[in-house]
């Protein structure tokens, strides 16, 4: 069953064009992963920003707002997905689309990804891993009605914190299989060789199958009604789920469980606690926390035009991620190195591993002051090289290999 059975009894507009709204939501999202990765490269503390009672409101919320990253990249590129059959590419299409480009991923995070990050060689499964592996499955899922897409999009991220319970060590050998599917840690491949695995197939893969189903909203007349509605409920979904404690938070989450929240000695603090959900692997409350924003903010975008201003600036980084996500991690890896020259802090240790594979120095690391001041540096550095790629897309459409950048 194709593509137009799945939202053949839906009013649908006669032609899709590419919708600014989604550009601009995208590249809002790269922004703000920016100053993540500015953080994670540049920071003095010494402990992670959930960490209560550690952790204070400005470095929670640093981390916080770049919740919304992950979960947008994934569900957008389903939705991408389901726009582009719906300019004319046929599912068999956008299948060996989905399976090619997510191969292409996956040998992207071990090379020229895992690169940046650490400057040596390494393994880690981190985002652009997961849309690969997920990219992959929904070669197969494409093949699927829309309506059983949605059903197992959204099934899979409302149930699998019924799985939280299942260790891998209940496994046995197989152990690292079920590890690379809900259960995030360390595998290891060989006696000198281990492969960090924060993002997992269960549910990143629904997400994007609920991305993809979410498309067929956006043919239709009335999209903003709703978009609007199904944001406004999933972030109130959040707010009944987490406010009572009643499901949706593992309980064992890397690197460490934030189980339910409880009120703090400080009115911060408990808003930290509510707040803090798990995102190895993404718990329900977490998806419902940040995609439900996510859609509320692509409804007040519907029909926006991005010709001018920031929608313009958010739009170039929006219509070109990958080409922004690579040069963003490169440089902002540079600049580390650089500042810490500057101010004499020790360095070498940027060369050779990094914040993933090595502890911080004494004496490095700097305030958030900054940290935001470099991601203002890096994200304004970005914008004519992404603009002038952006073009060159543009003025080459006929170049088929560049969709997969």
């Amino acid at each position: 069953m194709g593509l137009s059975q799945g939202v053949k009894t839906s009013p649908v507009v006669s032609t899709v064009t590419r919708l600014a709204s989604v550009d601009v939501l995208r590249g809002l999202v790269m922004v703000i992963m920016a100053l993540d990765h500015t953080r994670d490269f540049l920071t003095n503390v010494p402990f992670p920003p959930e960490l209560i009672p550690n952790t204070n409101g400005a470095l929670f919320f640093t981390r916080f707002v770049t919740h919304f990253c992950a979960p947008v990249f994934s569900f957008l590129a389903g939705t991408g997905a389901f726009l582009a059959a719906s300019r004319g590419k046929s599912i068999s299409q956008v299948s060996w689309f989905f399976f090619t480009r997510g191969l292409w991923l996956v040998g992207l995070e071990f090379t020229v990804v895992g690169f940046g990050w650490a400057f040596v060689p390494w393994g880690a499964g981190g985002v652009i891993w997961i849309l690969g592996c997920s990219m992959v499955c929904m070669a197969l899922i494409v093949r699927l009605p829309v309506r059983w897409i949605a059903v197992f999009g959204v099934g899979m991220i409302a149930t699998h914190n019924l799985l939280d319970r299942v260790s891998p060590a209940s496994f046995g050998k197989l152990a690292p299989v079920w590890m690379f599917l809900h259960s995030p840690g360390q595998i290891p491949i060989t006696k000198s060789f281990i492969f960090l695995n924060l993002y997992v197939l269960i549910p990143w893969v629904g997400v994007m199958a609920a991305g993809f189903a979410f498309g067929s909203l956006l043919l239709r007349p009335d999209r903003r009604k709703w978009i609007l509605t199904l944001g406004i409920s999933m972030t109130a979904l959040f707010l009944l789920l987490r406010g009572f404690n009643l499901y949706g938070n593992s309980t064992s989450g890397v690197p460490f469980s934030v189980g339910p929240w409880h009120v703090q000695p400080t009115l911060s603090l408990t808003v930290i606690s509510f707040l803090n959900v798990e995102k190895y692997p993404p718990a329900l409350d977490y998806l419902l926390m940040t995609l439900g924003p996510a859609l509320i903010l692509l409804g007040l975008l519907d029909g926006a035009k991005a010709e001018h201003g920031l929608g313009r600036i958010l739009s170039v980084y929006g219509r070109v991620p990958m080409f922004y996500y690579v040069l963003h991690l490169y440089l902002i890896h540079i600049l580390a190195i650089l500042a810490a020259f500057a101010f004499h802090q020790p360095a070498s240790w940027l060369w050779h591993g990094a914040i993933f594979l090595l502890p911080t120095p004494a004496g490095y690391g700097h305030r958030l002051p900054f940290i935001y001041a470099v991601w203002f540096l890096v994200v304004a550095s970005l914008y004519l090289p992404c603009l002038w790629f952006m073009q060159f897309k543009a003025r080459h459409r006929d170049w088929n290999w560049l969709s997969y950048l």
